[in-house]
């Protein structure tokens, strides 16, 4: 019976990851991967993506009055590794506490020594958590961050509600060379 009522708790979820810059650069990914495969959940979405200033800032939006918030801008932006970082999105029953669970604590010293921030982050001495990666704390951030970084056709499935816009479309194609004979 208990057995029951926990399994009617659970709902589906999703939540965004991202490998961060220190993450890439340490050729962490595959690591990284194998870990939250052990979650069970579905990748939904992923991408590399090299980080603008105003994504970051929007990212990192409710820590702005914080001493650290331009180290940490800076941080994700990659200008201390490599500019840009692994976002993905996982889907599946208790996503974010999983993906919690097995990344671990914010603060790399205080995280499980066996979770991904306990074994591959560290803080500089200026004070920046390198934890390697980002996880969504809650449902609420989860959908904010996610349609931050994902549009909705970059997902392999609908997660959240869309809607039919008519708008005016740049394509980018690869240039040719005209002098080919």
């Amino acid at each position: 019976m208990e057995h029951e009522i926990s399994k009617r708790e659970m709902k589906t979820q999703q939540s965004l990851v991202l490998i961060k810059p220190d993450g890439l650069l340490k050729s962490l990914t595959g690591n990284i991967l194998t870990e939250l495969s052990d979650t069970k959940l579905i990748i939904a979405g992923a991408k590399i993506v090299e980080v603008t200033k105003e994504l970051a800032e929007e990212h990192y939006h409710h820590l702005m009055e914080e001493k650290f918030f331009d180290e940490l801008i800076k941080y994700i932006m990659g200008e201390y590794h490599v500019k840009r970082v692994l976002a993905l999105v996982y889907h599946g029953e208790d996503a974010i506490s999983k993906i919690r669970k097995v990344v671990g604590a914010t603060n790399p010293e205080k995280a499980e020594p066996t979770s991904i921030r306990g074994k591959y982050g560290r803080i500089t001495s200026k004070g920046v958590f390198e934890n390697v990666v980002h996880a969504s704390e809650n449902e609420k951030e989860a959908e904010r961050e996610i349609k931050l970084w994902f549009k909705p056709e970059e997902l392999a499935h609908t997660i959240y509600p869309t809607e039919e816009m008519e708008v005016k479309k740049v394509e980018y194609f690869w240039k040719t060379d005209k002098k080919k004979k």
